[in-house]
């Protein structure tokens, strides 16, 4: 198609382009990661989208429904494939992969942690719920009763994101420092009464995100694998997804 032929969305009022549900989100998301979740209303979105703040309800009906946007829109970057029969390395590389947008979007970790404890589950944003059934699926796949997938999904996710969340923390204070005990500020602490974790300042600054959550995967999925049935158990009885608990 010629760029002259290419369709191009009506603009509305004063030549702007109409809003959309994804471009009121997408400049949400965009005003998170650049100020902060504080950041984030009606009144200071409209202000990024050059509209009047009252035309946003048309997309979201109030804060907390733009902080759902929000949450969908990141999960939505997150790839699951539930047919994959190797589980082991499909949650593997979720976790990377969730690890990475968390890096990406460090302001929605929170969003992304806490979000889903104020609203009941069958009340969420179905974006929200779809990482949950695709693993449920892929666990249940791989011959987990339905039970034993939902107890397994939640130590997986327990783990991840306590991860992301202690990596975040691993802040650098001077990142030209090559002293590890100043790059992270540790010099700060008293010494007396933080000489471990002074002590720890190489370990601690030379710490690597994606070796860690390698390291901690490994330890979990191998114990993970411990609850599957025996394998003529698995061929005798397939895995029935139906029975899988609305939670």
């Amino acid at each position: 198609m010629s760029p002259s032929k290419a369709p191009r969305k009506d603009p509305g009022p004063g030549g702007r382009p109409r809003l959309t549900r994804e471009a009121v989100l997408s400049a949400a998301l965009k005003l998170v990661g650049s100020e902060g979740l504080e950041a984030l209303t009606m009144r200071r979105l409209g202000q990024e989208l050059g509209v009047d703040p009252m035309s946003l309800y048309r997309y979201a009906a109030n804060r907390a429904a733009l902080l759902d946007g929000v949450t969908e829109l990141v999960l939505n970057e997150l790839a699951i494939s539930p047919e994959d029969r190797d589980w082991q390395a499909q949650l593997r590389r979720i976790a990377h992969d969730l690890r990475l947008l968390a890096l990406r979007h460090p302001n929605v970790v929170p969003l992304l942690v806490t979000r889903p404890l104020s609203t009941p589950l069958g009340l969420r944003p179905l974006g929200t719920l779809r990482p949950l059934e695709k693993i449920l699926s892929l666990l249940t796949g791989a011959g987990f009763g339905a039970v034993n997938a939902l107890h397994v999904y939640r130590a997986y996710y327990g783990f991840l994101y306590g991860h992301i969340l202690n990596e975040l923390q691993e802040f650098v204070v001077d990142t030209e420092e090559h002293e590890a005990l100043l790059r992270l500020g540790l010099h700060r602490l008293p010494a007396r009464e933080f000489p471990r974790l002074r002590a720890l300042a190489p370990a601690l600054a030379d710490y690597d995100g994606g070796a860690e959550l390698d390291q901690g995967l490994s330890i979990l999925l191998s114990g993970l694998a411990s609850r599957l049935p025996s394998a003529p158990e698995q061929d005798s009885h397939p895995p029935n997804t139906a029975d899988s608990p609305s939670a």
